[in-house]
């Protein structure tokens, strides 16, 4: 009975930060620090494709970059404070539920959980740069865990799993966003006419554009697995390289580049526009005219 007290007082306290402005805040923080690290690896990738780019265009070299500015100690603690503020918001949702009409759902809710998991992966890599303990570039990463994976018995079958789930993510971002179903977690009533279509098309090319890029990583991944060849796998830089060796050349680079460059303009709309406070639990909705459920009013 103790036990059980203690766990309902523990989700109640939980329920009061995840609804409290200070935190919608803080996760909004963390959408505008995902937009600046798309900004400068985007940015990084146009140079790579135009020839001029010595930076990895992964997080590493975005990283580097913020830290040979002025400030850029300052700037690399925000952004790994805002990481953190985009893990504990994707946690949240996975207590309490994403803030939509099935945002209750197992599947909805796990989701939430893996990118929770994601960002707080993001974070640690921030926060290891800041602290001088730097870091590898995102393709020796790949290439270093792919190959201890592949060291244990089924861990070739992991690998595998892993690049799975990120073509499914890829094309699930590309499928969500041609079809506009991002626009269902913006508060598109708070935007007039010309926003909302300025925004509509940021959304639709930029998550396309991200879509495309962690689906390839996802495939050099799966790749690997099926060779049994750890040196196949790729990161995001070197998955990015790969688009300037197709027949369409740097160009083609250049182009997916511009989109991530989008995805980073994007994110600085959904910190504006974004629903971030999770699904309070017994918040079933109102009933609407004609008996159909209409959720609190959320954001």
């Amino acid at each position: 009975m103790t036990t059980n007290v203690a766990g309902g007082g523990v989700r109640r306290a939980g329920r009061r930060v995840a609804g409290n402005s200070a935190f919608h805040i803080f996760c909004r923080s963390g959408l505008v620090a995902r937009g600046v690290l798309y900004l400068l690896i985007g940015w990084l990738a146009v140079q790579i494709g135009l020839g001029d780019g010595g930076q990895e265009a992964d997080k590493q070299g975005a990283l580097q970059t913020v830290a040979g500015k002025p400030g850029g100690t300052v700037m690399l603690w925000l952004l790994a404070a805002g990481f953190a503020g985009l893990a504990l918001w994707r946690f949240a949702e996975a207590a309490f539920g994403q803030p939509a009409a099935d945002g209750r759902k197992a599947t909805k809710r796990l989701a939430s959980f893996g990118r929770g998991v994601f960002y707080s992966a993001g974070c640690v890599t921030v926060l290891n740069f800041v602290l001088g303990q730097g870091g590898s570039s995102s393709n020796e990463q790949s290439k270093t865990y792919t190959a201890r994976a592949m060291e244990h018995s089924g861990g070739r079958w992991l690998v595998l799993a892993v690049g799975a789930g990120f073509l499914a993510w890829g094309v699930g971002s590309v499928v969500g966003a041609v079809r506009r179903k991002f626009l269902e977690r913006l508060n598109t009533a708070r935007m007039g006419p010309n926003t909302r279509r300025f925004v509509k098309t940021l959304g639709v090319v930029g998550r396309a554009s991200r879509g495309i890029v962690f689906g390839a990583v996802g495939v050099f991944l799966a790749y690997a697995a099926i060779t049994f060849d750890p040196g196949k796998a790729k990161g995001l830089d070197g998955t990015l390289r790969q688009f300037a060796g197709t027949p369409a050349g740097p160009w083609l680079l250049v182009v997916v580049a511009a989109g991530l460059l989008v995805f980073g303009a994007y994110s600085f709309c959904e910190a504006r526009w974004r629903k971030v406070e999770a699904v309070r639990d017994g918040s079933r909705g109102r009933t609407g005219r004609g008996g159909r459920r209409r959720l609190p009013r959320i954001g």
